[in-house]
């Protein structure tokens, strides 16, 4: 064969198999068997091989790489991706449409309804019509780039059909059908391993693999349900999107519908609650959108969420069972958590044999003994929890519980703390060297970190084997050390120990996340870097200068402070620093046309998400605030405003609506 003729071979086999992938993938039709589509297949790479120079990067042959990657890519999503508010009942479903109505006066709008998919969110990029990049959701603005992966799901296009703009973006989920993960569980049962949950953890279990071998295995799927970005085509309402999804080649669930009033989304809601557990594949809701996509855009975002949009959500599966003991579970703040525990019962499609009473103050308030026959209750991945007593089963030989006085671990002595809301109480195991919450620190600091190689299996491991007591150990490890362990071989040792060795540098503000310090999350975080700019200035600081930062109260100010006194914790992070760790300064929020001027927002803003309007502040060097005072630059109200809007009246603060708030972030 001559390579003009291997040229015109390799581009007809290239279309009839990528026209074989679409019928069956995306129309679930399959017009021909398997064996035929694997024969046209192997004659592909028989002829890429023989002509390497022929080969598109795009071929149908190429959807598994054959390298693994040594870690996934941090990719900023150019445009956020979303959550979406939540409603549990027809009433909450109404009070949405009454609040939007507001915003909509006079306007004509109807809905559209989809289901609400079981999966990972994943977001594609295509560029003159072929699949560049695809992300993972992550927190909403930065995602993990899967491209290996998502290449390897046949129902994921990587030439998009017809004339494609030349920039597009869709959105979607990737799903494992509930008959792979049946496949899947029964195979690892078989071999020990441990099984998956449910379809979602399985997909996102999949789609993280640094071996693209492996998740092309796990037989995915993609449907895509939105369309952010495509370079000059104008469409009006969402249902067009998903026709224009379709025209593109991707695979969108037939079960979606036009709504003209909340009468037929509930209809439709009532339609796929009966068949749902029937569908091949899981779905825990349906999502109702306003249809026309200028009054949706108008709607703006509230929080994390559109506001044009809402996901129902069926009831929670429940369950009841007999409560045969109640425990005490440490976590890595030395929280003392009461669990109850009873028989394996199958609730929300897994067995459980644990659930959750949260704090002593849900027991009293549910009434909760040991012997009692209880509801409990299960959504998705959540922790199962206890959410009633049925009282009338009770024999009488019920037990009343109460909090042991010394942790069930190491026997050091359980205190009663107020919690940093000040609305509740919680017990924390004293001893700062007990084995649960050191374990819990251990874990939370290498998630932090974000050193993926190292899960709480490994964690566990590195301490029986005594290679490690603390976090600060990590970074002494050796290859050597790990590569003569069972289990462990040369590759997956150079690969933990070249993990370690990337995060070695590390900026202030995770690093004191990493620390678990009690009431300090990722913002509270920030806000400690941002104004103490260096580790060394964090540690020197009293209470009365650490509450004087923006929304820093004086119960998390203490908790600050408290961990920088204890001669455990110095001893801790000096073991840290002299074993490589490198802290670096905190990159002070640029400077710009708002620097010196303080913000507080109230109310809620129609185009600009908080965390959005916040981060646009920072960008420009001005400063947050929660609380008005004479020293507050500006109050940016929206609609709604709270009592923050008065108190800036008060004292003569200059109140922005959020048109001049626009105009001054231009």
């Amino acid at each position: 064969m001559t390579k003009a003729e291997a040229k015109q071979r390799i581009s007809k086999l290239s279309g009839q198999i990528e026209d074989l992938r679409y019928r069956y993938h995306v129309l679930n039709d399959p017009k021909v068997t398997d064996e035929v589509t694997d024969s046209l297949m192997r004659e592909l790479r028989q002829l890429e091989s023989q002509f390497p120079d022929l080969a598109d990067p795009d071929s149908p042959a190429n959807r598994v790489s054959g390298k693994p990657l040594d870690k996934f890519e941090k990719v900023a999503h150019a445009i956020p991706m979303l959550s979406l508010n939540d409603v549990f009942s027809r009433e909450e479903l109404t009070s949405w449409e009454e609040r939007i109505g507001k915003l909509l006066p006079a306007e004509d709008f109807s809905y559209f309804c989809e289901l609400k998919l079981d999966g990972l969110a994943v977001s594609l990029i295509y560029e003159n019509g072929k699949f560049a990049r695809g992300a993972t959701r992550g927190d909403g603005r930065v995602g993990e780039d899967i491209t290996q992966n998502l290449r390897t799901i046949n129902s994921v296009p990587l030439k998009l059909r017809g004339e494609a703009p030349s920039q597009v973006e869709v959105r979607g989920e990737c799903l494992m059908p509930k008959r792979v993960l049946a496949e899947l569980n029964r195979k690892n049962q078989k071999e020990g391993k441990p099984l998956f949950a449910n379809t979602r953890n399985a997909a996102a279990g999949s789609l993280r693999q640094l071996d693209s071998r492996l998740t092309a295995e796990r037989k995915l799927e993609f449907f895509a349900w939105d369309i952010v970005r495509a370079e000059g085509v104008i469409l009006k309402t969402h249902s067009e999107k998903h026709a224009y999804l379709r025209q593109l080649g991707f695979r969108v669930d037939e079960r979606e519908q036009e709504a003209k009033d909340l009468g037929q989304v509930g209809e439709f809601i009532e339609k796929i609650g009966k068949v749902r557990d029937g569908l091949p594949y899981g779905t825990d809701g349906v999502v109702v959108t306003v249809n026309q996509l200028n009054l949706w855009q108008g709607l703006g975002v509230v929080g994390k969420a559109p506001r044009g949009t809402v996901a129902y959500k069926y009831p929670a599966e429940k369950a009841t069972t007999i409560i045969k003991d109640i425990t005490v579970s440490v976590g890595r703040t030395g929280v003392g958590t009461p669990v109850a525990s009873f028989e394996p019962t199958l609730v929300a499609g897994s067995m459980v044999s644990k659930a959750t009473l949260h704090n002593l103050d849900q027991i009293e308030r549910l009434g909760v003994r040991i012997g009692d026959t209880v509801v409990i209750q299960k959504a998705g991945d959540v922790i199962p929890e206890v959410v009633e007593v049925l009282v009338k089963m009770r024999t009488g030989k019920e037990k009343v519980f109460h909090m042991p006085k010394f942790c069930p671990v190491c026997e050091g002595p359980l205190e009663k703390r107020e919690a940093a809301s000040g609305r509740s109480v919680a017990y924390f195991c004293s001893n700062s060297k007990c084995p649960a919450k050191n374990r819990r620190a251990l874990q939370h600091f290498v998630s932090v970190m974000e050193i993926y190689e190292i899960g709480p299996k490994i964690l566990d491991r590195l301490q029986e084997e005594g290679l490690i007591s603390d976090a600060a150990d990590l970074f002494l490890l050796k290859k050597e050390d790990l590569s003569g362990l069972e289990r462990f071989g040369d590759k997956s040792a150079e690969n933990i120990i070249n993990s370690i060795a990337e995060r070695k540098k590390v900026p202030l503000a995770k690093f004191i996340y990493a620390l678990g310090i009690l009431h300090v999350g990722e913002e509270t975080a920030e806000d400690l870097a941002q104004h103490f700019g260096r580790l060394e200035r964090l540690r020197r600081a009293n209470p009365e200068e650490i509450s004087t930062i923006p929304n820093i109260g004086p119960v998390v100010a203490k908790s600050v402070y408290d961990y920088f006194s204890q001669k455990e914790n110095a001893s801790y992070l000096e073991k840290l620093l002299a074993n490589g760790l490198i802290v670096l300064p905190a990159q002070k929020h640029a400077e710009g046309r708002l620097s010196g001027k303080s913000f507080v927002l109230t109310g809620t803003l129609a185009t600009l998400a908080r965390d959005e309007a916040k981060r646009k502040i920072k960008e420009l060097g001005g400063e947050v605030s929660e609380s008005v005072s004479s020293k507050t630059s500006f109050v940016v109200t929206g609609a709604e405003p709270g009592s923050k809007y008065e108190k800036a009246l008060k004292l003569g603060v200059q109140v922005l609506d959020e048109e001049k708030f626009l105009e001054l972030l231009k």
